[in-house]
């Protein structure tokens, strides 16, 4: 499926050499509540979706249903409040087929329409048919209440978001900052993927330590998380496990993303709600031999951007040094975390020391492959095959790791900088391992270390 992590995402050591420092009805786009004539999605969230396990299915249904007032006069009110101007007449010109629709035969007979009509390219139009089928399976499997509802209203709202991507496509710069109105693009990121968490079988390993998190960014502290790269899902499943407790992490975490999220037709609408600092993926740097030079231009930008921000202090960053997604091991098909780059852990450690404002850099772990697990091998080609699961996920994370302290004996830079990757890689894979056991063994919160407390912060 989409959504916005990347089928790669990026790795901070690619500019390495460059940088030295339902309704039954479906809805209409959930919207600001700067649009009279709208429900206000992010007023009625809190009390729709908090927690958010208890009526898994219903609950994005009728918070989807919420947001339905009258869709022409919505229309209207977005042009007459002089809503940025293209943004308001591309909504007016946009195709209604996928908001007016209100059946499964609807959507696959407006996809069908659309290419007909040539609005969807052929291979989007076969992309977007398969995903829907595959969520559909993935949804109803969860065994929820009006969970063939939830699948019209999201599946609704989705393609009219894909659809219109391709009417009007939305270019990212180099620091993206989620989308929230007129068109609430996180709210809507979080209704699709909250049917596909089975939150009976969902951990948070050492959750106070989130908690610890946001007082430090408050105090103005930047936090760099470190931690694997499972799927597309990843930012909503953070996001999702800590709605409950800490949802000031999920708003304001910002992803370093590769460039196919935010490429792909499918996948974008979903990256469009999330804070991004967008950059080319080490692993796809060679795809096309005339593109390295713009694509090492383009990380020198995006890096400059993330010092800036680092330098104001009070910021929250995502890495995944590994530069891509974990794969099964071949032989065996079990999940662990992909190796880490050293230079990506290590540029982005500077970063944070050269920043002026205190920094800390933690160790985090996700598990939630079975969400939308990846292809087996990495491909080159934009359009992947998008596979969705309901499954249990997992989240966890460690005291922070202090360079100064692993890297005491060490006797040169270069294996300073491999010790201290190393230190944070090896974490990841033994939060990995208490999460598994948890959620794959069921073992649930027996899973529990000294180390490492599992818990639920929903219930």
């Amino acid at each position: 499926m989409t959504l916005t992590f990347s089928s790669s995402a990026a790795t901070v050591a690619v500019a390495a050499a460059t940088v030295t420092s339902s309704a039954r009805v479906p809805v209409y786009p959930l919207a600001s509540s700067s649009l009279r004539g709208f429900v206000s999605f992010r007023l009625t969230a809190k009390k729709l979706f908090l927690p958010p396990l208890r009526s898994r299915g219903g609950v994005s249904v009728r918070a989807m249903s919420e947001l339905v007032q009258d869709k022409e006069s919505s229309v209207s009110a977005s042009i007459a409040l002089n809503e940025t101007a293209g943004e308001s007449q591309s909504e007016l010109n946009h195709s209604r087929t996928f908001l007016d629709a209100r059946s499964e035969q609807d959507l696959l007979s407006g996809i069908k329409k659309e290419a007909e009509a040539g609005r969807l390219p052929a291979n989007v139009a076969s992309g977007m048919e398969e995903l829907y089928w595959n969520y559909k399976n993935a949804v109803l499997s969860s065994g929820a209440s009006r969970a063939d509802e939830t699948v019209i209203s999201n599946m609704s709202v989705a393609f009219d978001r894909m659809l219109l991507g391709v009417e009007d496509p939305y270019t990212f710069n180099p620091y993206h900052k989620a989308v929230r109105e007129p068109f609430d693009y996180y709210m809507f990121v979080h209704t699709y993927i909250r049917p596909l968490i089975d939150f009976k079988n969902s951990y948070v390993g050492n959750a106070s330590i989130f908690s610890e998190l946001e007082d430090k960014i408050r105090q103005g502290h930047n936090i760099v998380l470190i931690s694997n790269h499972q799927s597309e899902a990843d930012p909503a499943v953070i996001s999702l496990l800590l709605e409950a407790q800490s949802p000031f992490i999920g708003e304001n975490i910002k992803c370093v993303a590769g460039d196919r999220v935010i490429t792909d037709p499918l996948c974008k609408p979903f990256s469009m709600g999330r804070n991004l600092i967008c950059v080319y993926s080490k692993k796809h740097m060679n795809d096309d031999p005339e593109l390295v030079d713009m694509k090492r231009k383009a990380n020198t930008r995006s890096l400059k951007e993330m010092a800036t921000m680092l330098r104001s202090g009070g910021q929250l960053i995502w890495i995944a040094p590994s530069g891509g997604r974990d794969r099964p091991n071949p032989s065996t098909g079990e999940w662990f975390p992909a190796p880490f780059d050293s230079s990506s852990v290590d540029n982005m450690r500077r970063l944070v020391e050269h920043s002026g404002a205190p920094g800390h850099i933690y160790p985090m772990s996700l598990l939630c492959y079975d969400i939308m697990p990846p292809p087996p091998q990495v491909e080159k080609e934009i359009g992947e095959k998008r596979l969705v699961g309901f499954h249990g996920t997992g989240l966890s994370i460690a005291p922070e790791i202090s360079f100064s302290d692993v890297t005491a004996d060490c006797e040169n830079p270069n294996e300073a900088k491999e010790a201290y990757s190393q230190a944070l890689y090896k974490s990841v894979n033994e939060q990995y391992e208490i999460l598994n056991s948890a959620i794959k063994h069921r073992r649930g919160v027996e899973a529990s270390t000294s180390a490492f407390s599992l818990s639920q912060p929903w219930n």
